[in-house]
């Protein structure tokens, strides 16, 4: 790490430019394939970590974009401060064309600021239903058909199987609300364009909707031991637990088939044949019965430091790290999804994912619901977290309301964080 903190954006001799790529820890080995694949006789393209939480790879970037680092040539985002670093002019505009017909909806709505595109979208991400066949059976749910969240908790609670979602109080809890509440048809805000005085919509009957699940999980017997600080990692060794149990329902990103897919085999901590093919998926859970699902859009997208040196090489290589190969690659080797619909098609992915889980994948990036998006997403979305956190403290007769006077008020200057 500290001889990477000596690298800069072009050669100490004048000679061949590098261009640093700060990169998130996802797939990093292919990432740094897809960085040598795409440099150049004029470039190389080189590949520096970021941080594992999106909040610090979120500080990191600000911190060195904020000091006009020239070095910072492109970068990994989120989707959610793609808006903040594009309002703080700290990312150039890439070329109108970066997104086309091709590009998933839900993946390109997050790029484009005020009209601009601000970076080139890499690889989407989405949530689904995973669970055990077993489960889902002797519990007589119907997993052809959408299967709402009371349906899930109260079949996992009969049959003695848990509940898998992420409710530590990080990003992955917002993104659980967020999808909660837009699954009962309303927002955490919205009018974003008007920044500060953006309205907070947060105390309102699909709020009270969203709080009331998150409260009937923390009161179930279908709850996890560690429920209050679970996160993506931790909900996954429910689905096969050591005592034999029957395992879980649990709302997770894409990367879970191919995670539990590389555990078949003979050793410890190693599943069978038969347990992996008694996995299965669904769309994720309606808040509300009859009315269509929202599941959350993540994923990462490749912006273009306002600072570099080289700024025409730069744009060239986002476009290369996030092409049709870069993004069969993410997705057969670490489960990553394509955000272009033609990829899903490609032998490469059919050959090592089931129809129609793609199918669902590719369904549910389409038509998911996206975060707030806005400059001052950061400071919404820790709002929330401290007000919504601990999950055994939320109520819907109080959580919704409260919860919005305090973004309100952050968003007004009148609360810290």
């Amino acid at each position: 790490m500290a001889a990477a903190g000596l690298l800069t954006a072009c050669g100490g001799d004048g000679g061949k430019p590098t261009l640093n790529w700060y990169i998130n820890p996802d797939g990093q080995d292919t990432l740094a394939a897809i960085a040598a694949d795409c440099s150049t006789d004029e470039y190389d393209v080189v590949t520096q970590l970021l941080p594992a939480s999106a909040t610090d790879q979120r500080t990191q970037l600000a911190r060195r974009l904020a000091a006009e680092d020239s070095s910072t040539d492109l970068m990994s985002i989120d989707p959610v401060f793609v808006p903040e670093f594009a309002n703080a002019n700290w990312l150039l505009e890439l070329p109108d064309d970066t997104i086309d017909d091709d590009t998933l909806q839900g993946a390109a709505d997050t790029v484009v600021w005020e009209d601009a595109v601000y970076a080139a979208p890499q690889w989407a991400n989405t949530q689904v239903l995973w669970y055990r066949r077993s489960l889902a059976q002797a519990a007589g749910l119907d997993m052809s058909q959408p299967v709402t969240w009371d349906q899930v908790i109260d079949a996992a609670s009969a049959e003695g199987g848990t509940v898998g979602v992420q409710a530590n109080q990080y990003e992955a809890y917002v993104v659980w609300i967020n999808s909660l509440i837009a699954g009962a048809g309303g927002d955490i805000i919205s009018d974003t364009e008007a920044g500060r005085d953006a309205q907070v919509d947060l105390d309102s009957e699909a709020g009270r909707e969203a709080a009331a699940i998150v409260q009937k999980l923390a009161e179930s017997p279908a709850r996890q031991p560690d429920f209050t600080v679970s996160n993506e990692g931790t909900t996954l060794a429910y689905m096969y637990p050591a005592d034999g149990g029957p395992g879980e329902f649990m709302t997770n990103w894409t990367f879970v088939y191919a995670n539990y897919q590389g555990l078949v085999g003979d050793g410890e901590g190693q599943i069978s044949q038969q347990e992996f093919d008694d996995l299965g998926w669904a769309r994720y859970p309606q808040t509300v019965e009859g009315e269509e699902s929202r599941p959350p859009i993540g994923g990462i997208e490749i912006g273009v430091g306002a600072y570099t040196d080289h700024p025409d090489f730069a744009r060239e290589a986002a476009l290369c790290v996030t092409d049709q190969s870069a993004q069969e690659q993410l997705a057969v080797n670490d489960g990553l999804m394509p955000s272009r619909a033609s990829v899903y098609e490609s032998d490469a992915l059919r050959d090592n994912f089931p129809a129609d889980l793609l199918e669902l994948y590719r369904t549910s990036i389409d038509t998911g619901a996206p975060r707030p998006k806005s400059a001052f997403y950061n400071q919404i979305s820790v709002a929330i977290q401290q007000q919504w956190h601990s999950p055994d403290d939320v109520n819907p007769d109080t959580t919704p309301q409260q919860s919005a006077d305090f973004v309100r008020s952050v968003l007004e200057g009148r609360s810290l964080l």
